[in-house]
């Protein structure tokens, strides 16, 4: 291969320092003239470093502009629980209510004010151990009853591992706080299960199940109608939907980083924190 010629080499020189010149001379004006709009000074002007999404950033030439996304990761922290009087609007007796906490990771998509968000989650759903009576079933008659059993007598838990897709929406109250409200939908992927004995009673009532809808295992007076000590997994589906509702705080320490004190529905209500870190 021939090394180039001394006279192309010139050529080349020559045109990348005519380029440079014009380049600067064509933008020197531009900047000299947002130097001569801008203020030297300005007391309610906002420190761009940290801020550069705010409108008057964006006003004054500096910062991210608006209308640019964003991506942010996040984890998220939830309790997530059933009263005891909401399940009994399907059954005619609970235990107890259903109460867990969750753990779970976001990854985000924002511009200006609004959220896109993709979250993973998983929790584990324990209800309370004890008698559970069919709405419609009366025990004085001879229905059965559900003995339902806890994680730590049934020997495994049950949980679901959710996805879901939520749009959120964020009304500013100032630079560093905001409503935060949105829905979404997704699935859930159960696993493990929930087991129960089948009972038949003996001098109960759906008032006073105890001790006649007891098994013998729990020191009751119930007998199981299978016979003997059979332990019966419910048939529940492999996939749930997931149902987000979401409203809440969010708190902006930088622009980059956000907290969230939020609650609603997620299928189950729930209440928990959140923290994203944009990029």
């Amino acid at each position: 291969m021939r090394s180039a010629s001394p006279t192309f080499c010139l050529v080349l020189l020559v045109w990348a320092v005519w380029a440079a010149i014009e380049g600067a001379a064509s933008a020197g004006p531009a900047l000299d003239d947002d130097k001569a709009k801008r203020p030297a000074t300005a007391p309610d002007e906002p420190d761009c470093s940290k801020l550069p999404s705010d409108p008057r950033c964006q006003a004054l030439g500096l910062g991210a502009k608006a209308d640019e996304p964003e991506y942010g990761v996040g984890v998220r922290l939830r309790s997530v629980w059933v009263p005891k009087a909401i399940l009994e609007l399907f059954v005619d007796r609970a235990a107890g209510g259903a109460h867990n906490y969750g753990i779970g990771v976001d990854l985000s998509r924002r511009r200006g004010t609004t959220e896109l968000q993709l979250g993973f989650e998983f929790e584990h759903i324990n209800v309370g151990q004890g008698v559970w009576i069919n709405r419609g079933d009366n025990v004085a008659t001879g229905d059965e009853a559900d003995y339902v059993l806890g994680p730590s007598a049934a020997g495994h838990q049950f949980g679901w591992f959710t996805v879901e897709f939520t749009f959120l929406n964020h009304a500013e109250i100032n630079k560093t706080f905001a409503v935060r409200y949105g829905a979404g939908l997704g699935l859930g992927i159960m696993t493990g299960e929930v087991d129960h004995y089948n009972i038949i009673c003996h001098g109960a009532t759906n008032a006073a199940p105890e001790p006649g809808c007891v098994p013998p295992r729990f020191s009751g007076n119930g007998t199981y109608s299978e016979g003997q000590e059979t332990l019966v997994p419910y048939n529940l589906p492999p996939v749930f939907p997931v149902v987000n509702a979401i409203l809440g705080l969010q708190i902006r320490p930088t622009d980059k980083l956000t907290i969230n004190v939020e609650g609603g529905i997620r299928t189950m209500p729930f209440i928990g924190v959140s923290s994203s870190m944009f990029f």
